[in-house]
């Protein structure tokens, strides 16, 4: 990919998704363009530029965002998250809450939220009313987050009680696949949100918010901008969880850090 299409993709992707993609990464945006490029027959990728550029529907820009859009996750990924989630959760039970309501800004394929909602029915009162929004800008990351079917291969991290609880294991030609039971999927409302264009479709105030591994793709404008964002979406005493080599020293007024990337909004 030539230096001048590089970068008119990458203005394009900063435009629309706030993602900031350095010279380093010609080679990403090479390969997962050509596989869109592929898949329409385009054998040029000036042509495949003029091709987003010019189609009426922004169904392509869609394709295209879902492409460049980077989604590694598993389940309790960064575990001290999710102890501290629990933790908090309980406290919140004994002063009295019976309603958590919490965002998964970056839902990538489901992981989280589903570890989310695990952590939230271990920790909390069955009487409890618990609402979670999982929002990601990729709509194909966000439809098998829906689907929630995992190979065996990505429920390894979660223990034999937990699996047995709150998934159901296939049979036959599926017995190596896991899909999520109703009891997690009718806690979360999944929608498609780009964090690069508040406001978003995410109802306030809010008592968790978890937008992990995704401010290091932003630059410290739009970083900034998004921290205020969450912090007026928070309730005084909520959290705003980012990841463990995200930090956001320098960039926010009404938040302070209560352990490594995790922070309160205070009062």
């Amino acid at each position: 990919m030539e230096a001048k299409v590089f970068n008119s993709f990458r203005d394009l992707i900063f435009e629309k998704t706030g993602i900031h993609l350095t010279e380093q990464k010609v080679a990403l945006v090479s390969a997962r363009v050509g596989k869109r490029m592929r898949a329409l027959g385009i054998g040029d990728y000036s042509d495949y530029y003029q091709y987003v550029m010019a189609e009426k529907s922004g169904q392509e820009m869609v394709e295209l965002v879902n492409a460049i859009s980077t989604n590694v996750t598993h389940f309790f990924r960064e575990s001290r998250h999710f102890d501290f989630m629990g933790e908090s959760l309980r406290k919140w039970t004994e002063s009295g809450i019976k309603q958590v309501r919490i965002w998964c800004a970056a839902s990538s394929s489901g992981e989280e939220p589903y570890s989310l909602a695990i952590t939230a029915l271990e920790n909390l009162p069955r009487d409890a009313k618990i609402n979670i929004i999982a929002s990601d800008i990729s709509t194909k990351v966000l439809q098998m987050a829906k689907f929630g079917v995992y190979k065996d291969s990505d429920v390894q991290g979660i223990s034999a009680p937990m699996l047995k609880r709150y998934f159901q294991k296939g049979v036959g030609r599926a017995q190596d696949l896991f899909r999520v039971k109703s009891e997690l999927r009718d806690l979360i409302s999944f929608r498609q949100v780009n964090l690069a264009t508040p406001p978003y479709a995410v109802e306030s105030p809010l008592d968790l918010i978890f937008c992990r591994n995704v401010m290091i793709y932003f630059n410290q404008d739009l970083r900034k901008r998004l921290v205020r964002t969450f912090s007026d979406m928070l309730r005084p005493g909520g959290y705003l969880v980012v990841g463990m080599a995200e930090s956001l020293s320098g960039i926010h007024d009404k938040l302070k850090s209560v352990e490594p990337s995790v922070y309160i909004k205070l009062p």
